[in-house]
């Protein structure tokens, strides 16, 4: 009888979907989002939120570890590894974005990768069981997010992966550790009570650890459930369950598994070419064309002394109006710095956030002069909002152009090329160059490797010379 609830459907789903659901075009843009997702953790390993979670992690010791991206000196537990990793991921905010909106792999990833290296040698995960448990994990935050109207808007009370990552973390999990649909239910149940992160926290070196934490309260909830914890059964149907965290929460159950329709093969996700908040991508290549406009030269901007104005029609997003912002994780959450700073630099990078350019002169100048517009047709959903910068200078003349939809958005998604290209310079100084090889080689081969272990290997910045024989592939 309670297959019949939402929660027991989940279950059922979460238990049943094997390989063969996956399409290729579920293969081909999971494969992207791993590669992302990599390249993106790699470099934030090197971040300063990083490094404190990992220190505060190794107080823990295990019979069980697990890799931590980009180091080979030492290793922790499977949830403390899922914990770094994720942290990792998020910790510059330039991992990917769906819709609803969520950061959907940072959530799924660390997690099943940690989970994959603590299963006993007799029992070796294929890369095409790591491919079916990180769709499991996207798929379940996608349909919870579908579940609510409210959640197609950019967020207002809580941080989406910190809720749906959180129970997709769990899925995952489940999946890969093979839990019955009893075990998947009280998975669930676990996870749900492990969710939940206030916005209040966006633009602080709080926010990371929100992704990190779903990567590790997904993954122990589901060994909990392993051991036999049990929750409530309906969790997902309750609106005291996951019905909590949305005031127009309306679940319902998920297609049949019979030609099973994958919302990543109907919806892809956001890559993003610059590490800030998904909204400022709009201002970024408006304000960049604009810029181009403004070039008196091959090298010289109009002086800014003859900018009398600088206007960006956005939508209403609090926490992404920041006028003045004075940290990194400020400024990724800004609408103002960004639209400057493409109008100096021309274009965005990792450097942007750099401390020297935040607190830079003329971007403080410039910045003074920027002002924001909420024009009541531009509503805050990462799918239909649009950016429009106009820059009027003294002499009364204006410069506009808008962006309605940016490079890496799903409806104009990245070329392998420039994918590869932000992978490799993410990469780049954290891993040796044959390590960086070895992780796009066995990412785009994923679906043929015996032993996804060998993903490990190169993401502690191993050869495959360190790897036997028998799991060389290439």
């Amino acid at each position: 009888m309670w297959a019949k609830t939402v929660t027991g459907n989940f279950a059922k789903v979460i238990h049943g979907l094997n390989a063969n659901h996956l399409t290729d075009q579920v293969i081909q843009r999971s494969k992207r989002m791993i590669l992302d997702t990599l390249g993106v953790g790699l470099l934030g390993t090197s971040t300063e939120v990083c490094h404190k979670v990992a220190q505060y992690s190794k107080i823990y010791s295990s019979d069980l570890s697990s890799t931590i991206w980009g180091h080979l000196d030492f290793r922790l537990p499977p949830v403390y590894a899922a914990f770094v990793n994720g942290v990792a991921v998020h910790s510059m905010d330039f991992d990917d974005t769906w819709h609803p909106a969520t950061h959907p792999s940072g959530a799924v990833l660390p997690a099943v990768i940690a989970l994959s290296e603590a299963f006993p040698q007799k029992k070796k995960i294929s890369g095409l069981d790591l491919l079916l448990a990180f769709n499991v994990g996207i798929e379940v935050q996608g349909r919870l997010l579908h579940f609510s109207r409210e959640a197609r808007n950019i967020p207002r009370r809580f941080h989406p992966p910190a809720v749906v990552g959180t129970m997709g973390s769990a899925a995952a999990c489940a999946k890969l550790l093979a839990l019955d649909q009893q075990e998947c239910k009280n998975a669930l149940a676990i996870a749900a009570s492990y969710a939940g992160a206030p916005l209040a926290n966006a633009a602080t070196q709080i926010k990371p650890l929100h992704v990190g934490n779903a990567a590790k309260h997904g993954l122990e909830a589901a060994c909990l459930a392993l051991q036999g914890l049990q929750g409530n059964k309906q969790i997902l149907d309750e609106e005291s369950g996951m019905g909590a965290f949305y005031t127009d929460y309306n679940p319902q159950t998920l297609p049949t598994l019979q030609s099973y329709p994958w919302l990543l093969e109907q919806q892809d996700v956001a890559i993003k070419r610059f590490p800030a908040h998904l909204a400022t991508h709009w201002v970024a290549d408006a304000a960049s064309s604009v810029r181009r406009k403004l070039v008196q030269s091959s090298e010289n901007l109009t002086p800014l002394d003859k900018i009398g104005k600088v206007i960006l029609k956005v939508p209403e997003v609090r926490y992404v109006n920041r006028p003045s912002p004075a940290s990194e994780h400020e400024a990724r959450h800004s609408f103002q710095f960004v639209a400057c700073s493409a109008l100096l630099d021309g274009s965005m990078s990792v450097q942007s956030f750099a401390s020297k350019n935040i607190h830079r002169p003329a971007l403080r100048e410039l910045l003074c002069k920027t002002q924001l517009e909420h024009p009541p047709d531009n509503t805050p959903s990462f799918d239909s909002l649009y950016c429009e910068v106009s820059v009027t200078l003294q002499d009364g003349n204006t410069i506009t152009d808008r962006c309605t939809t940016f490079y890496g958005h799903w409806r104009k998604p990245l070329k392998k090329e420039d994918l590869e290209e932000k992978f490799q310079s993410n990469v780049l100084g954290i891993l040796p160059t044959e390590a960086m090889e070895g992780i796009i080689e066995t990412v785009y081969n994923l679906e043929k490797v015996e032993d996804c272990s060998v993903l490990s290997t190169f993401l502690s910045g191993q050869s495959a010379r360190a790897l036997p024989k028998k799991l060389r592939f290439f």
